[in-house]
C-alpha cells in the first residue's frame, strides 16, 4: 500500500469498527494503516484498543512494537514482542521485529537468535528471504563475512529477484578482497534495476564510496 491506499484502508476499517467494535483485528488492522502513514500515535492507540478489547491479542502487542520500532524506541518494541511471544510463541513476526530491535541496539547475537527462531518455527515463511539477509547482515556486523555470504546467498536462493542481497554479498566480497565475484554480484543487482545510490539513500548497510573503493582496488571500473 502506499498513499491514497492507506487512507482508503482507514475508511474501510473505520466502517468495520462501526458495524462491529469488539473486533481487536480491525483496530489492529488500522492501527498498521496508520503506522504506514507515520501517524505513530494513532497507531499505538488503535493496537492498544485491540488489546484493551482481548489481553491475549498477540497481534495487537506485535503491532505496537512495529510502531516502536519505527520511532526508534527500541527497548519497548524489544518488551511488547516480550510479551506477543508469552501469548503466542508460534508467531514468527514478533521474532522478527525483535530481532530487527536487538540487532538496531547492536546486539547481534540476540539478534541472530530470534532470527533462527524464525527458521525454526516457519522456514517456509513468505518473508523468509528478509531474514536471511537481515541474519547476513548481522553476521557482518560481526565480521563473520562467510557465514553473511551464505545468508545473502540463501535470501537470493528464496527470492532470486531481491537485488539487495547481490549488493549487500558484493560488499562482503570486497571486504574479503574477491573482487571479481563483487563485480559479478554488482552486475546482478543492476540487471534487476537496483540502484546502488538509491540503496544508500534507503538506509541500506552499504558505504557511501564503496563502488570507489572497490573500481581502487580491482583496478577495474565495472
Amino acid at each position: 500500500m502506499i498513499g491514497g491506499q492507506y487512507d482508503q484502508a482507514i475508511t474501510d476499517f473505520n466502517k468495520a469498527i462501526e458495524i462491529k467494535t469488539g473486533n481487536p483485528y480491525y483496530y489492529h488492522r488500522r492501527g498498521i494503516a496508520y503506522m504506514n502513514k507515520g501517524q505513530y500515535d494513532q497507531a499505538i492507540a488503535d493496537h492498544s484498543k485491540a488489546i484493551e478489547i482481548d489481553p491475549k491479542f498477540a497481534l495487537g502487542y506485535i503491532g505496537r512494537g512495529d510502531v516502536y520500532l519505527s520511532k526508534g524506541n527500541y527497548d519497548q518494541a524489544i518488551l511488547e514482542c516480550n510479551k506477543a511471544i508469552e501469548i503466542n510463541p508460534w508467531r514468527v513476526q514478533a521474532y522478527i521485529t525483535r530481532g530487527i530491535a536487538y540487532g538496531s541496539k547492536g546486539q547481534h547475537d540476540q539478534e541472530i537468535e530470534n532470527y533462527n527462531k524464525v527458521f525454526e518455527i516457519d522456514p517456509r515463511n513468505a518473508s523468509v528471504y528478509l531474514v536471511y539477509n537481515n541474519r547476513g547482515l548481522a553476521y557482518l556486523d560481526k565480521g563473520q563475512y562467510d557465514q553473511a555470504i551464505a545468508d545473502f546467498g540463501k535470501a537470493l536462493e528464496n527470492n532470486s529477484l531481491y537485488g539487495q542481497a547481490y549488493y549487500n554479498r558484493a560488499y562482503v566480497y570486497y571486504l574479503k578482497r574477491e573482487y571479481d565475484k563483487s563485480w559479478d554480484d554488482i552486475k546482478k543487482a543492476q540487471d534487476l534495476g537496483y540502484d546502488i545510490k538509491k540503496a544508500q539513500e534507503l538506509g541500506y548497510k552499504i558505504p557511501a564510496k564503496f563502488l570507489d573503493d572497490l573500481r581502487k582496488a580491482s583496478g577495474r571500473e565495472k
